[in-house]
């Protein structure tokens, strides 16, 4: 099948099997390996993409859903200069391997748009769709809430 969408703010088009999942199509055909595949059935978070805006499991979606819309991966969250969600978890040490990293930052950035400033409740109720097994999470409350604060 033939798709066309916006990738990270440039118009791709390319012949997918239909089958073919969103992860799979970013990874593989647009070399985008900044989304990371851990369990692929949509429960660690680590594939997470924004998909006209929303965070999205990009292991459970096919490709063929993003014909006509628009898909942001971590690679276009720096803009020149690192983000503040990425600044504030390199800052406050919330990442050792680095995997499911790409996933918290693409789930969070939406949730700080939606609320600038979160209580750390929220911050750990808007974590809780993404695993990580390295950092035990209290460095990525406080990297959340930092970024907040700069972001307001």
């Amino acid at each position: 099948m033939r798709i066309v969408a916006e990738v990270n703010g440039t118009p791709v088009q390319g012949d997918v099997e239909p089958r073919t999942l969103l992860s799979d199509f970013l990874r593989h055909d647009l070399r985008l390996t900044g989304t990371h595949v851990g369990c692929e059935h949509g429960v660690c978070g680590a594939c997470t993409v924004q998909v006209d805006g929303e965070p999205v499991r990009s292991c459970v979606m096919f490709a063929v859903q993003i014909d006509g819309r628009s898909v942001r991966t971590v690679e276009a969250l720096a803009d020149g200069d690192l983000h503040p969600l990425q600044r504030a978890f390199h800052e406050a040490h919330a990442l050792q391997c680095g995997f499911c990293t790409a996933g918290f930052l693409m789930s969070l950035e939406p949730f700080l748009r939606e609320h600038p400033d979160p209580s750390e409740g929220e911050v750990r109720e808007a974590l809780a769709g993404n695993l990580c097994r390295c950092t035990g999470y209290e460095a990525i409350v406080e990297a959340v809430i930092a970024a907040a604060r700069e972001l307001r």
